[in-house]
């Protein structure tokens, strides 16, 4: 004896469009290791560079070797996204010093290894206490965290 099939559920159009626009093709384990390994690699040249030469110096070197950043592609900005929030997370849980300029730079690296263009942005208050603070910016668009709106712009690199 068949079983009848249960009819399909309409599901609103909204929540439609906010399945499709979710990431369908995820990393595999061995794209994962990969991207942990180049984000750790990355954070170690930064490290190392940022004790010897100036930020511009070592943005510059972070950058080198890589392709020329290409004009802004569809899809750039939710790469560049997908690429900070892995380096969030990763950093996290490494040792040392990993707050927003590490980060910065790790993502500056990434990035530019792709040929994805991006500003490193130094900001800074004064009150109620100084305080800085580095993002990354794709397009004019944050791709790390820029902090509380606070932050006045010093440089962009």
């Amino acid at each position: 004896m068949a079983v009848p099939s249960p009819e399909p559920q309409r599901v609103s159009a909204p929540l439609v469009r906010a399945a499709e626009s979710v990431r369908v093709d995820r990393l595999t384990h061995g794209e994962r290791a990969r991207l942990a390994v180049e984000i750790l690699a990355s954070y170690l040249q930064a490290q190392r560079a940022l004790r010897r030469a100036p930020i511009e110096s070592v943005i510059a070197r972070l950058r080198s070797r890589s392709p020329a950043a290409a004009p802004v592609a569809p899809g750039s900005l939710e790469e560049a996204r997908r690429l900070g929030r892995a380096v969030s997370r990763l950093l996290r849980y490494v040792p040392g010093d990993t707050r927003c300029l590490a980060r910065s730079l790790v993502l500056t690296r990434l990035l530019a290894r792709r040929g994805i263009e991006a500003k490193l942005v130094i900001g800074a208050r004064t009150t109620p206490d100084f305080l800085a603070h580095a993002w990354v910016e794709h397009a004019g668009d944050p791709v790390l965290d820029p902090g509380d709106g606070s932050f006045g712009r010093l440089v962009e690199l």
